[in-house]
């Protein structure tokens, strides 16, 4: 797979939404560019603690968790070991063995309490162009987002939310379930912002009845805003929000009023708004810090110098070949 990188600048900013939200929506259509350039991710933070995602802790080396925790140098630990003075949850422990959180760990019949470090999630932010489907398999052989992405050494992404295959726009990913579950519940009314062209013009009449809620056949669906942006032509751009992400949503409510979508891109999710550095087809990952700020989860505490720091700053996009 060939990839291709390219600065994308200091784009992130720290991120608060209203909390997450609802199950991963199908409705989107075809692609529009949002007018001007936002920033990925909204300056204000996204995350109650309440809800938020358990942090991910990797199993370590035996040698290296009791080193960390001054027991002894790891040549000592690894001497221990081969003399049966180690033990993990009662049976001797094994030079190179992994331990994890629910481990108990006994040196010369002594419990240590152990400590982890724990692993932040990781996020990328994908624009979707039509043409491909949020699946992983598809019997029909059309291509797929997951092709584009970054290859996991473990675990898997998994698509935050979903997007029609003649819908483009923003496509969050995740390697966390239960981050993915937060950011696609019902509960938790998470905000998703549409930029969409009309065949035709709203009446003040369709306008508030969109607004006010509209009976679809799976239930009431409303737009939480919904703004004109202009156009020309038979073509007619607005800006539309709603909290829940239920099948072809917005298509079927602007139908349900006598109108055609004929382009439609998702330009926010939650706090997590698309550049318009992000082109159709690539991605960025999101920085560790704003990832905190989205899960809900306490900052890294690492001291770093001014230049990593820097470094860490300048996301960058990348554009890969689908696989």
């Amino acid at each position: 797979m060939k990839k291709k990188t390219e600065p994308a600048g200091a784009d992130f900013a720290p991120a608060r939404s209203r909390t997450s939200g609802p199950r991963a929506p199908d409705d989107a259509g075809a692609s529009a560019e949002p007018r001007g350039e936002r920033s990925p991710v909204r300056a204000r933070s996204a995350a109650p603690a309440r809800g938020a995602p358990a942090e991910t802790i990797e199993p370590e080396r035996l040698q290296k968790v009791l080193a960390q925790l001054g027991v002894g140098s790891r040549r000592e630990i690894e001497e221990w070991v081969i003399a049966g003075r180690i033990q993990v949850n009662g049976e001797p422990a094994e030079l190179g063995q992994k331990i994890g959180p629910g481990d108990r760990v006994k040196v010369n019949g002594k419990l240590v309490p152990l400590k982890f470090a724990t692993r932040t999630p990781r996020v990328l932010i994908y624009h979707k162009p039509e043409g491909e489907i949020v699946s992983r398999e598809d019997p029909d052989g059309r291509p797929t987002v997951f092709e584009r992405l970054p290859l996991l050494r473990k675990g898997r992404w998994i698509a935050v939310g979903r997007l029609d295959f003649n819908t483009s726009g923003l496509l969050l990913f995740t390697n966390d379930g239960t981050l993915a579950n937060r950011l696609m519940h019902p509960r938790y009314e998470l905000e998703r912002e549409y930029a969409v062209r009309l065949l035709g013009e709203l009446t003040e009449e369709q306008n508030e009845s969109l607004k006010a809620g509209i009976q679809l056949e799976d239930g009431l669906a409303r737009f939480t805003t919904l703004t004109d942006q202009g156009g020309e032509g038979v073509n007619h751009w607005y800006k539309v929000t709603l909290s829940e992400g239920r099948n072809r949503e917005v298509r079927r409510m602007f139908e349900a009023v006598g109108l055609t979508v004929s382009r439609l891109m998702r330009v926010r999710y939650g706090p997590v708004t698309l550049s318009s550095r992000l082109k159709r087809g690539m991605w960025m990952e999101m920085a560790e810090e704003d990832v905190c700020e989205l899960a809900g989860l306490p900052r890294p505490q690492r001291q770093v110098s001014a230049r990593t720091a820097e470094k860490a700053r300048q996301v960058r996009v990348h554009r890969t070949t689908p696989r």
